[in-house]
């Protein structure tokens, strides 16, 4: 193939274009190991920096998509085969380095994972960063004391990709399950990942002493802004609340009684640059003890790279739930 498409990205007197181009191999970041790509997924980061509604690129012009597993073509690293089944997320895919929404991509060794036994790569992309994220949060939290059976633990954001696979791990794993919508009608949709409970926006309404009921023995926190502050409000004593995302604003505005009265704490979670080491870690566990249970349930939709633009504007007016699964061969 002499040439391939590939969703570029361009900025031109500070505005945000995006389209299918053809390119050739040399317009690529440079990487040891060229990967043909069969799947990626749409993230809310690849809408940001598709749309310029977030700062999100580090170069232009550049290829989109944080995501993609395929099959390796060529590699310069005796790790990897020509033909083996890998994956890549995060790394500066898609941020400083041309990403995975392309028939090509090519990437650092160091960069690339095996795909795990048991996971096709289509179901690698259904997961993508965001299964990744979810699964790192909930590694996290039981590393800083979380089990099950210590009470209800809130995912926030629940519809969303992370929140939507983060309901369906945890409660795969024995935690009983709390979901925080704004979306009335996804409350079908989170009963049947396993949430047994589903909270409504109207419940942050409830107060804002500097400590409330204490609710929660740990959240998984895709929202940020004023959730991760009523959150930190409500966890039970020694609960810890992983934070991941900002949708719902960068500030915190909280104060310090929480982790001094009740020993709250708060785990930050980038996924991004997680280290090989732990990163293998957490996708071994996405095919072991914290193996899905619905993960086509969770895809939104299957798409083409055509239609990647339509797919973003649903994301940014709120109109999904789960996944949307790119398919590029």
């Amino acid at each position: 193939m002499s040439g391939f498409r590939a969703f570029r990205i361009h900025q031109q007197d500070g505005a945000t274009r995006a389209g299918l181009e053809i390119l050739a191999l040399d317009d690529l970041s440079p990487g040891g190991v060229v990967i043909e790509a069969h799947y990626s997924s749409v993230n809310y980061k690849d809408v940001l920096a598709a749309t310029g509604r977030g700062k999100v690129l580090r170069r232009f012009p550049l290829v989109g998509g944080i995501d993609v597993s395929g099959v390796v073509l060529h590699s310069d690293d005796a790790r990897f085969a020509s033909g083996a089944a890998v994956l890549v997320t995060g790394c500066g895919l898609g941020e400083s380095h041309d990403g995975g929404f392309a028939e090509r991509v090519r990437v650092p060794a160091d960069w690339v994972v095996p795909l795990p036994d048991g996971l096709t790569l289509r179901d690698a992309m259904v997961l993508g960063t965001a299964g990744f994220t979810a699964a790192l949060a909930i590694d996290r939290l039981e590393q800083n004391g979380l089990a099950p059976g210590q009470g209800p633990v809130l995912v926030t954001g629940a519809s969303g990709g992370v929140g939507s696979i983060a309901t369906d791990l945890l409660s795969g794993a024995g935690y009983e399950v709390a979901a925080l919508s704004r979306k009335p009608q996804t409350i079908e949709y989170l009963h049947a990942l396993g949430a047994s409970a589903i909270i409504g926006m109207d419940a942050l309404a409830a107060g804002d002493n500097p400590l409330e009921a204490a609710r929660w023995s740990a959240a998984l926190d895709t929202v940020g802004g004023n959730v991760l502050a009523w959150l930190t409000r409500t966890i039970k004593p020694w609960g810890s609340i992983a934070s991941i995302g900002l949708v719902g604003g960068a500030q915190l505005n909280t104060t310090v009684m929480p982790f001094i009265l009740r020993g709250v704490s708060i785990l930050g979670i980038t996924s991004a640059n997680c280290p090989m080491e732990r990163r293998l870690t957490v996708w071994n566990r996405l095919v072991t003890d914290l193996r899905p249970r619905h993960l086509e349930q969770i895809v939104a939709g299957e798409i083409s790279l055509e239609a990647l633009p339509e797919v973003f504007d649903a994301i940014l007016t709120g109109q999904h739930r789960g996944r949307y699964l790119v398919k590029i061969r």
